[in-house]
């Protein structure tokens, strides 16, 4: 088996070698989805070290249900899923929805076009890391991973107007940090932002 390969009879291999509870499937399949889900366990995380237990426990459910996984669609939007649920989980003890307001008419900054686009991965990732688990999860769930505050709603068991508000709390706080000193330029792949969805493309290809 080859972990490098990349196309679909490849990735399809290692799906059946998982099914069939193979380790070097199993490890194959990690290797080929590491950088894609740590990705997202690092939106996520307080640190490195955090994002690293979400991605040892995300992985761990990966294979235990992957003989759940239909083939008619796409692996990578599974495995995400799967990823993106297991940060929730870890961080759902722990997430105090304290001193908010419902925020129905703020929905968007006026400054998010000027100031998002113009920021690398690794900038904006730094400061979503640096907000409390409560705003960094709403931020990362409706400006990045493109759910609506109706389903982070059920997700987090919390009320659409605390999802607007801590969505809203968690930009504020984010512009605040952009009034630092300015921000060292990496020769990186910049953030992309969509102005008319109010969204942010993190795109975790470094490659």
């Amino acid at each position: 088996m080859n972990p490098s390969g990349n196309n679909e009879y490849v990735l399809d291999s290692y799906i059946k070698s998982c099914i069939r509870n193979e380790r070097e499937g199993q490890k194959a399949l990690y290797k080929h989805f590491y950088g894609f889900a740590m990705g997202i366990c690092l939106r996520y995380a307080n640190n490195r070290l955090d994002a690293a237990g979400i991605l040892n426990d995300g992985f761990f459910k990966v294979f235990k249900n992957i003989d759940k996984y239909e083939q008619d669609k796409p692996f990578k939007a599974w495995i995400g899923r799967i990823i993106t649920n297991t940060a929730i989980d870890y961080y759902r003890a722990n997430l105090k929805f304290a001193d908010h307001a419902d925020i129905t008419e703020h929905n968007e900054i006026a400054q998010e076009q000027s100031v998002y686009g113009k920021l690398a991965y690794e900038d904006l990732l730094a400061f979503v890391q640096k907000l409390t688990p409560a705003y960094r999860t709403v931020f990362n769930l409706f400006a990045i991973d493109g759910y609506s505050h109706e389903e982070i709603s059920e997700m987090l068991s919390i009320s659409v107007g605390t999802s607007k508000s801590n969505l809203f709390k968690a930009r504020q706080k984010l512009q605040d940090m952009l009034k630092a000193p300015v921000i060292n330029a990496y020769e990186r792949k910049m953030v992309a932002f969509d102005a008319n969805k109010g969204r942010v493309d993190f795109n975790t290809n470094t490659k």
